[in-house]
């Protein structure tokens, strides 16, 4: 149930991954029929696979610090995701849109890993 991951950049605490959301993806059934739209948990479930595997190897979720939703995230979409890994403060992501040319504010937050 994951995106499809077009590009990995991945410097210390730090990862940026260009992702293309497949509208095929399970998480769009029924989120809303005739006008689907991808859900925060799984905004969420993709921040922890990519934290916990670049990142913060070992760690597992623990909650939800904050978090914004600005923008739908629709099938097809283009994202660019940003994690920023601090033990002391926990897992920063930034997902944006990705426009021609543009990007554009999608979500963004910080959870807790333990």
């Amino acid at each position: 149930m994951l995106p499809v991951e077009l590009a990995l950049h991945q410097q210390g605490d730090e990862a940026e991954l260009l992702l293309r959301v497949d509208p095929d993806l399970f998480w769009f059934q029924g989120h809303f029929p005739g006008q689907p739209l991808l859900p925060g948990v799984a905004q969420l479930d993709w921040v922890i696979h990519y934290g916990t595997a670049l990142l913060a190897p070992g760690k597992q979720f623990a909650c939800v610090d904050n978090i914004k939703f600005q923008q739908p995230i629709l099938p097809g979409a283009t994202l660019k995701l940003t994690l920023t890994w601090q033990a002391e403060k926990g897992l920063s992501f930034r997902y944006q849109l990705v426009g021609e040319g543009d990007l554009h504010p999608a979500s963004s937050g910080k959870i807790r890993l333990c």
